[in-house]
């Protein structure tokens, strides 16, 4: 086959391809069989190989994955993605309305549309081809996943028709209930944690580095705005620029309403409050907008809301099932949580097993009785919990539910603080959950970062008595781990036991990774290293405060209630923790062993640097990722050489750095700006000949000048 044979043959198939795409997914009319649109992807992805000068990021074959991202690209929105307000009433509505009557003129027409449960995120296309994806991140700026976007097959990477050179839009990513379900069917099978609903595990899917594992999940995407710089003069409404949108392959819902008083609205809204569980995908309300875009223009927006939509949010769904039993849960600080064992019932699209009870008073509030008719809900459509009992169904004779007096787990007599709900065990030492939660809580990614130990390894070290607290995780060998095995239970997304086992083991290169992260988190800052000690009311923030006021460990130990209360944001309460938890020998003992291991327990000051100083007063913007250097590794670079880093792009700017997957607008910006473009290979010369020839500062300013 020639090339131009191949090149004809490549676009013929991709074409014929999307289209099938477009019939199955979009129209849901396929036109040929799964097997056969399966052989013409295989011809084009062989095809695609042999002539890869031929492969389009736009081709069919990208959305089987395979792409792996280091790391997601900060991208600054065209269009600011702003959030609704929300309204939970009729008489909300009606407010909205009346509001938008008087700040327009004529009549006006409202689109009512499902507020789909899912990942905003804003897609950008240039003449016909999907160029970038970003998520919504704080509305100003978000993470570009474009590579793991490019796998949701309702999003077009191609667009046919009489689209605009370039526009946005704005759409919702959502996992359908049939892939959550199979989902974390799998992950029990591999032993892994399960997602709570739908809505996190499309967040976790889209964050995922490999592209093939994203495109296993089966996201979907429905599109419901459009956004460009004239959009007001190509269409005069939202309804219709969604259905130009849906003509050259977007996915937008056909479950949409125009409306024009509160009774139509409402019809709309009580329907689906009813029909929203026969979907196969979550919603949690419906959204109005107006539909004319002059009178949108005319409304404007908050800086966080437009004033021209709202979104009804559905009430929490209730339903009634029986408490069975009531279980108690140790946490790492030693409190005690009452979590009811209720009869499985379907609640928000998940089976739901257990409910959190809170505390004490909380069961006496309600007056709970084993075998009670309880009413749950999801706080928040994620956390179930009680909000009622039917007393007409208690039977005869029901017993109360009673608060432990003692540790479920270890026994010991639980104590209350004085003003406090809570019962705690005070076996701090001695007590499993708290022990194994602490030292968890330690190798945690915002503590310690050893992410070698997770996925039940700290159950099997403590167990094998390997480990009673964080300080014995350093005095671990590959020897001591090498070979250690045993099969424990998974739970559920519900915390129960799901009646399968995965086998946790150290292998060779478990073991040895394990070691590798030890070693690697000695060089973890003092102030993540104060947040891992677990000291009870001491989080990320605090332990940052009190860090930035005393620089080192003994200082810490040695201040007063008083003088910790005279922190900014610290405050009495979190004064008495931290003094109460190094005033305990044990713990006092800990640090020692801790500081002996190496840890860093002082906050490291800044250096005078020994390198040349020939980028002294250059300003730097990093951009991209390296092959030698991690960003924050070449942004070190560019410090001890003297120069100075900056987030973003200005006539101040001295060179731009750019790694793979620059951002386009940056490069933009920099070539507007005149700022010289350096590469990963033009900054390695510059520091290079400095090393090398041990220039002066007049020699590395005639070095700069070749760039």
């Amino acid at each position: 086959m020639t090339k131009e044979d191949a090149r004809q043959r490549i676009a013929a198939l991709s074409e014929e391809l999307e289209r099938h795409n477009y019939n199955y997914y979009i129209l849901a009319k396929p036109t040929i069989s799964d097997y056969e649109f399966d052989m013409k992807l295989e011809e084009l992805a062989r095809l695609e190989h042999e002539f890869p000068e031929f492969l389009s990021p736009s081709s069919p074959t990208q959305r089987v994955g395979g792409g792996i991202t280091k790391e997601f690209q900060s991208v600054k929105h065209r269009y600011p993605m702003l959030s609704l307000s929300n309204s939970y009433s009729k008489e909300d509505i009606e407010d909205f309305i009346d509001r938008i009557k008087k700040g327009v003129d004529g009549e006006v027409e409202f689109c009512c549309e499902l507020k789909f449960d899912g990942l905003s995120i804003s897609l950008q296309y240039e003449d016909g081809i999907l160029v970038r994806a970003v998520t919504r991140g704080d509305g100003a700026q978000g993470d570009d996943v474009t590579t793991n976007i490019k796998t949701i097959r309702t999003v077009p990477l191609k667009l046919h028709g009489d689209f605009p050179p370039f526009f946005e839009m704005r759409g919702e990513v959502v996992m359908p209930f049939e892939s959550f379900d199979k989902l974390n069917e799998q992950r029990i099978e591999a032993g892994d944690d399960l997602f709570a609903n739908p809505r996190n595990a499309a967040a976790g899917t889209l964050k995922l580095q490999d592209s093939k594992e994203v495109a296993r999940r089966h996201l979907d995407n429905y599109c419901y705005y459009m956004m460009m710089d004239d959009l007001e003069q190509r269409y005069q409404t939202h309804y219709e620029s969604l259905q130009a949108a849906k003509k050259w392959g977007f996915n937008i819902s056909n479950y949409m309403c125009l409306c024009k008083s509160v009774e139509e609205i409402f019809d709309f809204i009580n329907y689906w409050d009813q029909a929203r569980h026969q979907l196969p995908f979550a919603i949690d309300g419906i959204v109005l907008k107006v539909n004319s875009y002059e009178q949108q223009q005319a409304l404007g927006s908050t800086a966080k809301s437009p004033k021209w939509a709202i979104a009804y949010k559905f009430k929490a769904e209730e339903v009634e099932t029986e408490l069975q039993s009531v279980d108690f849960q140790v946490g790492r600080h030693g409190t005690i949580t009452p979590v009811a064992n209720l009869s499985p019932v379907l609640l928000a699209g998940t089976t739901v097993k257990r409910a959190t009870l809170n505390n004490e008073d909380f069961i006496r509030q309600f007056d709970l009785h084993y075998g009670d008719t309880v009413t749950v809900v999801k706080g928040g459509e994620i956390i179930p919990k009680i909000i009622g009992v039917n007393f007409d169904k208690r039977q005869q004779g029901a017993l109360p539910v009673e608060f432990t007096r003692v540790c479920p787990s270890c026994g010991t007599e639980l104590i209350q603080n004085e003003g406090e709900a809570a019962w705690y065990c005070p076996n701090t030492q001695g007590c499993p959950p708290q022990v194994k939660g602490r030292i968890e809580h330690f190798i945690s990614r915002k503590a310690m970062n050893i992410e070698s130990l997770g996925e039940g390894k700290i159950e099997l070290l403590y167990d094998e008595g390997l480990i009673k607290d964080v300080a014995d995780l350093y005095a671990l060998t590959y020897d001591k781990l090498f070979g250690l095995a045993k099969e424990i239970p998974i739970l559920d997304e519900n915390g129960i036991e799901t009646g399968k086992t995965r086998k946790v083991s150290f292998k060779e290169k478990t073991a040895q990774n394990i070691i590798d992260a030890l070693e690697k988190s000695k060089t973890v800052p003092f102030e993540r290293v104060l947040f891992a000690l677990g000291i009870r009311n001491v989080g990320e923030v605090v332990a940052k405060t009190i860090v930035a006021e005393y620089h080192d460990i003994d200082a810490i130990m040695q201040a007063s209630v008083e003088d910790l209360s005279a922190i900014n944001t610290v405050g009495g309460v979190i004064a008495q923790s931290v003094k109460a938890f190094f005033e305990n020998p044990i713990n006092q003992d800990i640090v020692k062993r801790l500081r002996a291991a190496g840890l860093q327990f002082a906050k490291v000051e800044a250096v005078e640097s020994d390198k040349p100083q020939l980028l002294a007063g250059k300003t730097f913007v990093v951009s991209g990722v390296f092959t030698n250097y991690s960003r924050d590794g070449i942004k070190a670079a560019i410090e001890s050489y003297g120069g100075k880093n900056a987030s973003s792009i200005s006539s101040k700017t001295d060179y731009v750095l750019a790694g793979d997957k620059m951002g386009p607008e940056k490069r933009k910006k920099a070539e507007a700006l005149g700022v010289p473009i350096i590469s990963e290979e033009d900054f390695q010369k510059m520091i290079g000949s400095a090393e090398k020839n041990n220039d002066s500062k007049e020699e590395a300013e005639q070095q700069l000048s070749l760039f």
